[in-house]
């Protein structure tokens, strides 16, 4: 048996997590304040996700970058991936909050979706 220690994410108290595992079983999360802190510190340990902001370029618009994130946490382990499918991405002005920038990203079923408007020049 190992115990991995976290900080909960999942809101903002931050509570010291102690996770029991056996192999990659979660027997036991010890330390939370709330029913959050037990699902993050299982979920961290099985199957850690995140939710992905970058920016992406826009065209005609009175930005030159458009600030996106992912609607929904994705795996972890694509992060560096999703970040590369943006690099290229330029869309055009106008551009509102909520508008999807990039569908199924990555094959996730998550799309990118922009956090600013931007307006035409």
């Amino acid at each position: 048996m190992s115990t991995r220690e976290l900080t909960c994410i999942g809101c903002p108290i931050g509570c010291a997590l102690v996770v029991e595992l056996n192999g990659k079983e979660v027997i036991s999360v010890s330390g939370n304040s709330c029913k959050i802190g037990e699902n993050y510190g299982k979920k961290e340990c099985t199957n850690p996700t995140r939710v992905v902001t970058s920016s992406v370029l826009v065209s005609g618009g009175d930005s030159a970058v458009c600030p996106v994130k992912t609607e929904q946490d994705i795996p972890k382990k694509l992060i560096y991936a999703c970040v590369k499918e943006l690099k290229d991405v330029v869309v055009k002005a106008p551009i509102s909050i909520g508008d999807v920038i990039l569908k199924n990203v990555l094959n996730t079923g998550v799309n990118i979706i922009a956090t600013k408007n931007v307006n035409v020049v």
